[in-house]
């Protein structure tokens, strides 16, 4: 089952497959219930006329998207190579506590073929290509898309501290472009890549595996529900096993396509 969300004349709607689900249909209300009922909820709704309409983000205002970091040995040694405190990075990695911070709102997040940004107050930004698992307000993994957590490398690298202003600002997450509904066993063998173009030319190319992944997505999700609360369920990003070399930084008019098993997510970089 495949969820997308569009810009329709009557406002934003879901659809199902390809076909509109009946309006004031809600992505929240359906993270609700228990995983394993979620498909029946889906199949008791009448589907209606094609969706045709241009994509939007496949999140809801209310939603809260989260983060996790050094779940890949790639990412582990790319941090501590920008970071004045690289022992952080390494003890992150092989702690039982995973990295998980706050990313956007879901008003906040971009959509696909629509822009990201990077920061003007840093030199040194790169996108992250990752598998981002949909949560249910009990902590269930129920699908996935793909997303794009765009980082200031070099403000995080100064101090970890400033994680926040490196990873949360106005373009700085994009997501879609839908939601494949599955249980998290579909999810351990996908295929991640990227591709950044500027100018037209293919300028880095790379690909990772969700087998490469230190912890789950059961495990990271279990983590975000410790203590927090999130009644219309949630989006975890998982991490990134992509990392582009350290000359590299994204520039505007940059465009970048993300691959996550059959979903493909393209944003260019504006100003």
């Amino acid at each position: 089952m495949y969820l997308s969300r569009h810009r329709a004349a009557e406002g934003p709607r879901w659809a199902l497959d390809g076909r509109y689900l009946p309006l004031g249909f809600a992505l929240g209300r359906l993270l609700e219930v228990p995983a394993a009922d979620v498909r029946g909820l889906l199949e008791g709704h009448s589907l209606e006329e094609a969706a045709e309409d241009p994509p939007l983000p496949p999140v809801e205002p209310e939603h809260e998207v989260w983060a996790s970091g050094v779940t890949y040995l790639q990412s582990r040694d790319a941090r501590e190579m920008e970071s004045a405190d690289a022992d952080a990075y390494e003890r992150v990695y092989v702690a039982e506590r995973p990295e998980l911070f706050f990313k956007a709102q879901g008003w906040r997040v971009v959509g696909h073929e629509g822009l990201v940004r990077v920061r003007e107050d840093s030199r040194w930004n790169v996108p992250e290509p990752e598998l981002v698992v949909v949560v249910s307000s009990g902590m269930e993994v129920v699908g996935y898309t793909a997303g794009n957590d765009v980082s200031s490398r070099d403000i995080e690298g100064e101090n970890p501290l400033y994680l926040p202003q490196a990873k949360v600002y106005d373009g700085s997450c994009s997501l879609g472009p839908g939601i494949v509904l599955c249980g998290p066993d579909s999810m351990r063998d996908l295929r991640i890549s990227m591709e950044i173009r500027r100018k037209g030319e293919a300028v880095f190319e790379d690909e990772v595996d969700t087998s490469q992944m230190k912890r789950s997505p059961e495990e990271l999700a279990e983590y975000l529900g410790k203590e927090l609360a999130l009644p219309v369920g949630a989006f975890l990003m998982t991490g990134t096993g992509i990392v582009p070399e350290d000359d590299f930084t994204l520039e505007v008019g940059d465009v970048v396509g993300i691959s996550v098993g059959d979903l493909f997510l393209e944003n260019e970089v504006g100003p």
